[in-house]
Parts: structure tokens; C-alpha cells; sequence
């Protein structure tokens, strides 16, 4: 248990995993960001969050509209995919997105679906900075974003590069085929290479009560035992927090050896739980967790600035 007041913490108990459940679940981009935009509206009412919550909404709106209408990416060869593979490699490393044309072409589309968007000055000042980049800004733009480097000083504009990526990035690992990705390390995506957002207990048909972890570029999720830290791997000194008097159905997992968290969201209890868009939306819980002294393992993109 947690010494500190503003945590309740639950005892570290395991419970058996389901026979073999298959190791990674690929996006469906064609529901990814609709479903993503439709539970940031809902979590957007009443929340001291309320107005960001509502713009995330919109922006992830409008990549459910540039999913529908943009090409199928660029694929490796399947030989190429295969020896990745069999060198425990991500599929399809995300390092190779920042000078994908596909991805700039991303970018400017869904640029002017964002017309729409209700947002704040500053964010959409930021917006027509990144539109009228160069290539080489540009680029570095999205480097920035899948190396996890974002600039403090220019956070606005890289939330919107990283929406661009998210959709190209989903886009490409849907296409894989769910056989071929293998472990590659603690904490990092089979398909992209990319940190999780989050991880979550579920609850669907045949792999109920089975933990996966999400991938925060392309959203890919991979299996990973519960009562285990999704960083370092260690099953020594985890433990599970949670805000008092706030439901119990997100929690944060920490790890003792190497300090850090990642939430984890239980589906059995709330269905309704979107990995990227409850992150944002229990801040208050990551705030709790790093006073204490733990650091936040996951990424989510549209908290660059926290």
C-alpha cells in the first residue's frame, strides 16, 4: 500500500493470464479515430479539462475523416518485414516516417479539415506556422515527434504534426499481417518501435481479463503479463494507484526498480475507456504519481507539453 494520502493503492496480486492469447492486436484505423473522437467528447463535459478535451475531440475527428479518404501507405517487402521480424526489429520503424512524403501530404490534409476546429489562437497560429514550413522544418517537425524530442517552445504545432503521424502510422501497421511481429524489448511497440500510451485489462470475446499495452503512434497493442512493469520488465516492487473518491477504473502501475508508471485502464469494469483520450483526461493521477517521485514511462501525443 501507498504511504501517500492522495493515493489508494491495491495490493500487489496477480491473476493468471488466458491460455496463449495472441500476441499483438493491429488498429482499425476505420474505427480508431471515430471511437477516439466520440469518448473525448463525452469525458470533454463538466471536466476542468473541458475545453482541450472538446479540441482533442475535434482533432481526432478529423483524422477519422482523413483515415477515410487518403491512400493505402507504402509497405516493405515481405521479405524485408520477415527478417525484421526475425531479428526481433520493429516491423515498420517509425524513424522512417519523418521523411515520408506521405506523411507531409497527411499533414496538409488534414490542415484544412482542421479549418473547422474550434481552437485557441495560439493553437492556431501554431497550425499555419507548420503549414508554411519548408520541407526541412517540416521534416524536423516529425523527427522531433517520434524521436520524443518536442521542443517546449513550439509544443502547439507538433501536436498536430504527431495527429498527421498517428494516422499514416495506424494506417501502416493495420496492414500487417497479424501473424508476423514478435517481442521486441520492455516498452516498445512490435510494429513501430513507438513508447505505449497506456495499457489496458480487456474484456472481448476469448482473451477477456488479458492485458495489452498500446502502442501511442500507430495504437498497435501487444500482450503483456499484468503485475509486470512495461518498461523495465521487472515483477518486483509493482504496485497500483489510484485518486480517492475517483473510479477505480484507471489506475497507474508503478515499478520500484526503475521508478517509472504506466496506467492501466480496466475495460471489464468501463468498456468505454479510449487508451489515448482517458490519459489525457486523468492528468490529476499523473500529477499524484510523479510528486511522489515515480516517472511517466508512456507518451501520449497530445500531452507533449506535460
Amino acid at each position: 500500500m501507498s504511504d501517500d494520502p492522495g493515493f489508494a493503492a491495491l495490493e500487489e496480486v496477480g491473476i493468471a493470464e488466458r491460455d496463449k492469447p495472441p500476441f499483438v492486436r493491429l488498429p482499425d484505423p476505420a474505427t480508431l479515430f471515430d471511437r477516439r473522437a466520440a469518448r473525448f467528447a463525452a469525458l470533454a463535459l463538466g471536466h476542468q479539462l473541458e475545453a482541450y478535451l472538446a479540441f482533442l475531440g475535434g482533432v481526432s475527428q478529423a483524422q477519422a475523416v482523413l483515415t477515410a479518404t487518403i491512400g493505402a501507405p507504402d509497405m516493405p517487402s515481405p521479405g524485408d518485414l520477415r527478417m525484421r521480424a526475425g531479428n526481433a526489429m520493429p516491423l515498420l520503424p517509425r524513424e522512417e516516417l519523418a521523411a515520408d512524403p506521405a506523411v507531409s501530404e497527411a499533414f496538409d490534409r488534414l490542415a484544412i479539415l482542421l479549418a473547422d476546429v474550434a481552437m485557441p489562437d495560439l493553437a492556431r497560429e501554431a497550425l499555419a506556422r507548420a503549414v508554411a514550413a519548408g520541407p526541412e522544418v517540416r521534416q524536423a517537425m516529425f523527427a522531433a515527434v517520434l524521436a520524443d524530442a518536442v521542443p517546449v517552445e513550439a509544443v502547439a504545432e507538433h501536436i498536430f504534426a504527431a495527429a498527421a503521424l498517428q494516422v499514416v502510422a495506424a494506417g501502416r501497421s493495420a496492414l500487417l499481417d497479424p501473424a508476423l511481429p514478435q517481442p521486441v524489448a520492455d516498452g516498445v511497440c512490435p510494429c513501430c518501435g513507438g513508447p505505449p500510451v497506456a495499457s489496458a485489462v480487456v474484456a472481448d470475446l476469448h482473451v477477456e481479463g488479458v492485458r495489452y499495452v498500446q502502442c501511442s503512434l500507430c495504437a498497435a497493442q501487444w500482450n503483456h503479463v499484468r503485475v509486470k512493469c512495461v518498461s523495465c520488465g521487472s515483477t518486483k516492487g509493482i504496485a497500483y494507484h489510484e485518486i480517492e473518491g475517483i473510479a477505480d477504473t484507471i489506475k497507474a502501475e508503478t515499478c520500484d526498480e526503475c521508478r517509472t508508471y504506466v496506467k492501466i485502464l480496466n475495460r471489464r469494469k468501463a468498456p468505454e475507456l479510449e487508451a489515448v483520450a482517458d490519459d489525457v483526461a486523468s492528468l490529476g493521477l499523473d500529477l499524484l504519481v510523479t510528486e511522489a517521485g515515480w516517472r511517466r514511462a508512456g507518451v501520449n501525443p497530445f500531452l507533449l507539453g506535460y
